[in-house]
């Protein structure tokens, strides 16, 4: 197979044992060429534009900049290319928000091995792919509404466990402007207190783990 005909990826991952794997599973395959790799999003960003590859494999949890502004830097670029993001995260949150930027597919870690390859040439051939469990959350989450940044802000400070007095002298608001952040909060998430607005979010990534 020649060289013009072989799926060339860059390949934008943090972890050296991904990048690792996923080069060597690559060097197995007859129809691809790993072409590029990055440590971070800066460098995933560069070497998108200098390599202009078929697939760029994105990690979503990345030094200087993440996943998801370089889907932002990149959006007017792809052209024919198309980005699978990689994610350890199972939640609709941040899947949606990468497929609203323009990633074709996007592929939990823990399925690597056994998908990765079948992920490549279907987004390749100009599918979309997308876990069956992450599809129906952005199913069952599609009228959702987004939280606003101040009320992200808010949350992040009850994940943390602060009181709504702690969350207001933080944010410089008043304690009762807090409780009716938290209201709409629950509102949106369809929470029933702070506890479960916290384990909803993260469930669903709208916060990180380390939040």
């Amino acid at each position: 197979m020649g060289k013009q005909s072989l799926i060339r990826v860059v390949c934008a991952d943090d972890h050296p044992l991904i990048r690792d794997g996923i080069a060597f599973a690559l060097s197995q395959e007859r129809d691809m060429l790993l072409v590029a790799e990055a440590q971070d999003g800066v460098e995933a960003v560069e070497s998108f534009k200098r390599w202009q590859p078929d697939i760029m494999l994105l990690d979503l949890q990345m030094p200087r900049m993440n996943g998801l502004e370089v889907l932002s830097a990149l959006e007017a670029h792809l052209g024919r290319s198309k980005v699978i993001v990689l994610t350890t995260f199972s939640g609709d949150s941040q899947a949606e928000k990468a497929l609203r930027r323009g990633a074709a597919g996007y592929l939990l870690k823990d399925a690597l091995r056994t998908q990765l390859m079948d992920t490549i040439r279907c987004v390749h051939a100009g599918q979309k792919k997308i876990p069956p469990t992450i599809a129906m959350e952005l199913a069952q989450h599609l009228h959702s509404q987004e939280l606003s940044q101040r009320e992200l802000e808010v949350l992040r400070g009850a994940a943390a466990g602060c009181s709504n007095k702690m969350i207001a002298d933080r944010l410089n608001l008043t304690e009762q402007t807090v409780k009716g952040y938290m209201k709409s909060i629950f509102a949106k998430l369809g929470a029933s207190d702070r506890t479960h607005a916290v384990v909803i979010a993260m469930k669903r990534g709208i916060l990180e783990p380390h939040t």
